[in-house]
Protein backbone atom coordinates (compact mmCIF):
# COMPACT_ATOMS: atom_id res chain seq x y z
CA UNK A 1 0.00 0.00 0.00
CA UNK A 2 1.29 3.58 -1.59
CA UNK A 3 1.23 6.90 0.66
CA UNK A 4 -1.94 7.47 -0.48
CA UNK A 5 -3.92 4.98 0.95
CA UNK A 6 -7.80 4.60 -0.04
CA UNK A 7 -10.92 4.03 2.17
CA UNK A 8 -11.91 1.06 3.79
CA UNK A 9 -15.14 -0.34 3.68
CA UNK A 10 -16.14 -2.83 6.44
CA UNK A 11 -18.77 -4.66 7.09
CA UNK A 12 -19.11 -4.18 10.78
CA UNK A 13 -20.20 -7.23 12.77
CA UNK A 14 -22.25 -6.44 16.59
CA UNK A 15 -21.22 -6.09 19.56
CA UNK A 16 -17.84 -3.84 18.31
CA UNK A 17 -17.77 -0.29 18.52
CA UNK A 18 -16.69 1.77 15.60
CA UNK A 19 -13.52 2.51 17.64
CA UNK A 20 -13.05 -0.91 18.21
CA UNK A 21 -13.27 -1.50 14.54
CA UNK A 22 -10.65 1.26 13.42
CA UNK A 23 -8.33 -0.38 16.47
CA UNK A 24 -8.53 -3.94 14.81
CA UNK A 25 -8.03 -2.08 11.07
CA UNK A 26 -5.02 -0.45 12.13
CA UNK A 27 -3.58 -3.66 13.26
CA UNK A 28 -4.13 -5.80 10.31
CA UNK A 29 -3.07 -2.75 7.96
CA UNK A 30 -0.04 -1.65 10.34
CA UNK A 31 -0.59 1.88 10.26
CA UNK A 32 -1.94 4.34 12.52
CA UNK A 33 -3.24 6.08 10.34
CA UNK A 34 -7.07 5.46 10.19
CA UNK A 35 -9.88 7.51 10.91
CA UNK A 36 -13.80 6.44 10.55
CA UNK A 37 -16.49 8.59 8.73
CA UNK A 38 -19.50 8.53 11.34
CA UNK A 39 -20.10 5.77 13.75
CA UNK A 40 -22.38 2.67 14.42
CA UNK A 41 -23.83 1.11 17.41
CA UNK A 42 -22.18 -1.58 18.86
CA UNK A 43 -25.73 -2.96 18.30
CA UNK A 44 -25.47 -2.13 14.69
CA UNK A 45 -24.33 -4.11 11.83
CA UNK A 46 -23.20 -3.36 7.84
CA UNK A 47 -21.33 -0.48 6.14
CA UNK A 48 -18.56 1.74 8.41
CA UNK A 49 -16.32 3.80 6.31
CA UNK A 50 -12.69 4.32 6.98
CA UNK A 51 -10.20 6.23 5.49
CA UNK A 52 -6.69 4.74 5.44
CA UNK A 53 -3.24 6.73 5.18
CA UNK A 54 -4.26 10.29 3.43
CA UNK A 55 -7.66 9.11 2.97
CA UNK A 56 -7.96 10.13 6.77
CA UNK A 57 -8.46 13.72 5.17
CA UNK A 58 -10.96 12.79 3.07
CA UNK A 59 -13.16 11.74 5.73
CA UNK A 60 -14.43 15.33 6.30
CA UNK A 61 -15.02 15.87 2.80
CA UNK A 62 -17.22 13.55 1.79
CA UNK A 63 -20.70 14.07 1.15
CA UNK A 64 -22.34 11.17 3.31
CA UNK A 65 -25.69 12.71 3.68
CA UNK A 66 -27.72 9.34 2.74
CA UNK A 67 -28.03 6.20 4.57
CA UNK A 68 -30.08 3.48 3.96
CA UNK A 69 -30.71 0.44 6.85
CA UNK A 70 -32.68 -3.15 7.14
CA UNK A 71 -34.32 -3.16 10.80
CA UNK A 72 -36.44 -4.78 12.46
CA UNK A 73 -38.93 -3.23 15.02
CA UNK A 74 -40.70 -4.91 17.90
CA UNK A 75 -43.95 -3.66 18.91
CA UNK A 76 -45.42 -3.92 22.00
CA UNK A 77 -42.49 -2.79 24.48
CA UNK A 78 -40.71 0.33 25.03
CA UNK A 79 -37.48 0.76 26.01
CA UNK A 80 -34.62 3.05 27.76
CA UNK A 81 -32.63 3.35 25.06
CA UNK A 82 -35.04 2.73 22.49
CA UNK A 83 -33.10 -0.41 21.62
CA UNK A 84 -33.07 -4.19 22.67
CA UNK A 85 -30.44 -3.13 24.77
CA UNK A 86 -32.44 -1.15 27.33
CA UNK A 87 -34.20 -2.15 30.08
CA UNK A 88 -38.50 -2.62 29.18
CA UNK A 89 -40.13 0.88 30.59
CA UNK A 90 -43.73 -0.75 29.75
CA UNK A 91 -45.04 -4.03 28.35
CA UNK A 92 -48.44 -3.86 26.00
CA UNK A 93 -50.04 -6.13 23.92
CA UNK A 94 -49.91 -5.87 19.93
CA UNK A 95 -50.99 -8.55 18.45
CA UNK A 96 -54.31 -6.54 17.93
CA UNK A 97 -52.83 -4.00 15.71
CA UNK A 98 -53.92 -4.31 12.31
CA UNK A 99 -51.89 -3.68 9.13
CA UNK A 100 -53.43 -0.84 7.48
CA UNK A 101 -53.61 0.82 11.24
CA UNK A 102 -49.20 0.33 11.04
CA UNK A 103 -48.60 0.99 7.97
CA UNK A 104 -50.59 4.65 8.16
CA UNK A 105 -48.46 5.35 11.06
CA UNK A 106 -45.54 4.26 9.13
CA UNK A 107 -46.68 7.11 6.30
CA UNK A 108 -46.59 9.56 9.10
CA UNK A 109 -43.09 9.44 10.22
CA UNK A 110 -42.10 9.03 6.20
CA UNK A 111 -41.10 12.36 4.51
CA UNK A 112 -39.57 15.98 6.41
CA UNK A 113 -40.53 15.14 10.02
CA UNK A 114 -39.33 16.59 13.65
CA UNK A 115 -37.04 13.56 15.39
CA UNK A 116 -36.11 13.59 19.25
CA UNK A 117 -32.99 11.67 18.95
CA UNK A 118 -32.39 8.78 21.17
CA UNK A 119 -31.14 9.72 24.48
CA UNK A 120 -28.46 6.98 24.26
CA UNK A 121 -27.09 9.22 21.26
CA UNK A 122 -23.75 10.57 20.20
CA UNK A 123 -25.20 14.38 20.60
CA UNK A 124 -23.42 16.85 23.12
CA UNK A 125 -24.85 18.16 26.17
CA UNK A 126 -23.15 21.11 27.29
CA UNK A 127 -19.97 19.13 25.54
CA UNK A 128 -20.38 16.16 26.94
CA UNK A 129 -22.05 13.11 25.09
CA UNK A 130 -25.77 12.20 25.59
CA UNK A 131 -25.00 9.04 26.24
CA UNK A 132 -22.32 9.09 28.48
CA UNK A 133 -25.28 11.58 30.69
CA UNK A 134 -28.16 8.52 29.99
CA UNK A 135 -25.46 6.22 31.42
CA UNK A 136 -24.55 8.29 34.36
CA UNK A 137 -28.54 8.61 35.85
CA UNK A 138 -28.72 12.05 34.60
CA UNK A 139 -32.32 12.58 32.90
CA UNK A 140 -31.58 13.67 29.61
CA UNK A 141 -33.45 15.93 27.14
CA UNK A 142 -33.03 16.43 23.37
CA UNK A 143 -34.39 19.05 21.27
CA UNK A 144 -36.83 17.81 18.13
CA UNK A 145 -34.74 18.47 14.97
CA UNK A 146 -35.43 18.10 11.26
CA UNK A 147 -34.60 15.11 9.15
CA UNK A 148 -35.96 13.26 5.76
CA UNK A 149 -37.14 9.84 6.21
CA UNK A 150 -37.26 9.09 2.30
CA UNK A 151 -38.22 5.63 2.68
CA UNK A 152 -40.13 3.69 5.11
CA UNK A 153 -41.08 -0.02 4.09
CA UNK A 154 -42.56 -2.70 5.99
CA UNK A 155 -41.20 -5.75 4.51
CA UNK A 156 -43.19 -8.25 7.28
CA UNK A 157 -44.81 -8.69 10.02
CA UNK A 158 -44.29 -11.46 12.28
CA UNK A 159 -46.63 -11.76 15.68
CA UNK A 160 -44.06 -13.20 18.57
CA UNK A 161 -46.38 -13.97 21.40
CA UNK A 162 -47.87 -10.30 22.57
CA UNK A 163 -45.57 -8.32 20.65
CA UNK A 164 -45.40 -7.44 16.83
CA UNK A 165 -42.12 -7.92 14.89
CA UNK A 166 -41.84 -5.60 11.48
CA UNK A 167 -39.00 -6.06 9.10
CA UNK A 168 -38.64 -2.81 7.82
CA UNK A 169 -36.62 -1.05 5.33
CA UNK A 170 -35.17 3.12 6.06
CA UNK A 171 -33.81 5.43 3.74
CA UNK A 172 -33.03 8.81 5.65
CA UNK A 173 -30.94 11.66 5.71
CA UNK A 174 -27.72 11.89 7.98
CA UNK A 175 -28.95 12.48 11.05
CA UNK A 176 -31.96 9.86 11.43
CA UNK A 177 -32.28 7.50 14.16
CA UNK A 178 -33.72 4.63 13.64
CA UNK A 179 -34.37 3.44 16.99
CA UNK A 180 -36.03 6.70 17.10
CA UNK A 181 -38.48 5.82 14.07
CA UNK A 182 -39.11 2.73 16.49
CA UNK A 183 -40.14 4.63 19.47
CA UNK A 184 -42.14 7.14 17.52
CA UNK A 185 -44.01 4.37 15.95
CA UNK A 186 -44.99 2.77 18.58
CA UNK A 187 -46.23 5.85 20.54
CA UNK A 188 -48.22 6.42 18.05
CA UNK A 189 -49.74 3.02 17.96
CA UNK A 190 -50.05 3.00 22.13
CA UNK A 191 -47.91 -0.21 22.56
CA UNK A 192 -44.69 1.20 22.35
CA UNK A 193 -41.71 0.32 20.48
CA UNK A 194 -38.02 -0.49 20.40
CA UNK A 195 -35.77 -1.57 17.83
CA UNK A 196 -34.00 -5.20 18.06
CA UNK A 197 -31.83 -5.55 15.08
CA UNK A 198 -30.18 -2.52 12.66
CA UNK A 199 -28.00 -3.63 9.57
CA UNK A 200 -26.86 -0.29 7.32
CA UNK A 201 -26.62 -1.56 3.88
CA UNK A 202 -25.63 1.99 2.68
CA UNK A 203 -23.76 5.32 3.33
CA UNK A 204 -23.55 7.71 0.51
CA UNK A 205 -22.59 5.90 -2.84
CA UNK A 206 -20.88 2.94 -0.65
CA UNK A 207 -22.83 -0.32 0.08
CA UNK A 208 -22.49 -3.69 1.36
CA UNK A 209 -21.18 -4.31 -2.33
CA UNK A 210 -17.84 -2.66 -1.40
CA UNK A 211 -17.65 -3.88 2.15
CA UNK A 212 -15.87 -7.19 3.87
CA UNK A 213 -16.05 -8.29 7.12
CA UNK A 214 -13.48 -7.90 9.28
CA UNK A 215 -12.41 -11.86 9.01
CA UNK A 216 -12.45 -11.10 5.70
CA UNK A 217 -9.70 -8.59 5.96
CA UNK A 218 -7.50 -10.58 7.83
CA UNK A 219 -7.58 -13.00 5.39
CA UNK A 220 -6.72 -11.08 2.73
CA UNK A 221 -3.73 -9.32 4.83
CA UNK A 222 -2.12 -13.07 5.78
CA UNK A 223 -2.89 -13.64 1.70
CA UNK A 224 -1.06 -10.70 1.34
CA UNK A 225 -4.32 -9.33 -0.71
CA UNK A 226 -4.75 -5.56 -1.45
CA UNK A 227 -6.51 -4.46 1.50
CA UNK A 228 -8.28 -1.14 0.62
CA UNK A 229 -11.57 -1.89 -0.70
CA UNK A 230 -11.32 1.65 -3.07
CA UNK A 231 -7.30 3.44 -3.93
CA UNK A 232 -7.45 6.67 -3.67
CA UNK A 233 -8.36 7.51 -7.33
CA UNK A 234 -11.24 5.34 -6.97
CA UNK A 235 -12.87 6.42 -3.64
CA UNK A 236 -12.63 10.07 -5.45
CA UNK A 237 -14.33 9.30 -8.57
CA UNK A 238 -17.08 7.62 -6.87
CA UNK A 239 -17.56 9.68 -4.11
CA UNK A 240 -17.00 13.28 -6.13
CA UNK A 241 -18.40 15.01 -9.18
CA UNK A 242 -14.95 15.46 -11.17
CA UNK A 243 -13.81 17.21 -14.47
CA UNK A 244 -10.41 16.43 -16.82
CA UNK A 245 -7.56 18.43 -16.29
CA UNK A 246 -4.06 18.65 -18.40
CA UNK A 247 -1.30 18.63 -17.66
CA UNK A 248 -0.19 21.89 -17.25
CA UNK A 249 -3.38 22.65 -14.67
CA UNK A 250 -1.66 19.53 -12.93
CA UNK A 251 1.51 21.23 -12.25
CA UNK A 252 -0.61 24.72 -11.42
CA UNK A 253 -2.67 22.82 -8.65
CA UNK A 254 0.47 20.90 -7.00
CA UNK A 255 2.35 24.82 -6.91
CA UNK A 256 -0.41 26.14 -5.19
CA UNK A 257 -2.36 28.03 -7.92
CA UNK A 258 -5.77 27.99 -8.57
CA UNK A 259 -8.40 27.35 -11.53
CA UNK A 260 -10.70 28.85 -13.91
CA UNK A 261 -13.98 27.76 -12.75
CA UNK A 262 -16.27 25.35 -14.82
CA UNK A 263 -19.81 25.96 -12.92
CA UNK A 264 -19.71 22.76 -10.98
CA UNK A 265 -21.35 23.40 -7.26
CA UNK A 266 -19.98 21.94 -3.78
CA UNK A 267 -16.83 20.27 -3.68
CA UNK A 268 -15.43 18.10 -6.76
CA UNK A 269 -12.09 16.18 -8.16
CA UNK A 270 -9.72 16.98 -10.53
CA UNK A 271 -8.14 14.31 -12.42
CA UNK A 272 -5.21 14.31 -14.88
CA UNK A 273 -5.39 12.76 -18.23
CA UNK A 274 -4.47 9.04 -16.97
CA UNK A 275 -7.36 9.08 -14.47
CA UNK A 276 -5.28 10.38 -11.37
CA UNK A 277 -7.33 11.82 -8.95
CA UNK A 278 -4.91 15.06 -8.21
CA UNK A 279 -6.83 17.27 -5.49
CA UNK A 280 -9.81 18.55 -4.40
CA UNK A 281 -11.57 21.98 -5.47
CA UNK A 282 -14.28 24.45 -4.50
CA UNK A 283 -15.17 27.09 -6.92
CA UNK A 284 -15.68 30.80 -5.48
CA UNK A 285 -15.82 33.73 -8.22
CA UNK A 286 -13.08 33.23 -10.29
CA UNK A 287 -11.08 30.75 -9.04
CA UNK A 288 -11.78 26.93 -8.63
CA UNK A 289 -9.31 26.78 -5.86
CA UNK A 290 -7.80 23.69 -4.06
CA UNK A 291 -9.23 22.37 -0.54
CA UNK A 292 -7.16 19.01 -0.57
CA UNK A 293 -4.08 18.19 -2.43
CA UNK A 294 -4.85 14.23 -3.11
CA UNK A 295 -1.56 13.59 -4.94
CA UNK A 296 1.34 15.85 -3.93
CA UNK A 297 4.27 15.79 -6.58
CA UNK A 298 6.28 13.50 -4.88
CA UNK A 299 3.89 10.95 -4.59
Amino acid sequence: MDGLGGLLIVDKDGGLTSHDVVAKCRKLLRTKKIGHAGTLDPMATGVLVLGVERATKLLGLLTLTTKAYNSTIRLGQATTTDDAEGEALSTTPAGHLADDEIAARTAALTGDIEQVPATVSAIKVNGERAYARHRAGEEVRLAARPVTVSRFDIRARRDVGEFVDLDVVVECSSGTYVRALARDLGAALGVGGHLTALRRTRVGPFTLEHARTLDELASAAEAGAAPLSLDMDEAVRTAFPHREIDESQVNDLRNGRWLEPVGLAGVYAALAPDGRAIALLRESGKRAASVMVVRPSNL
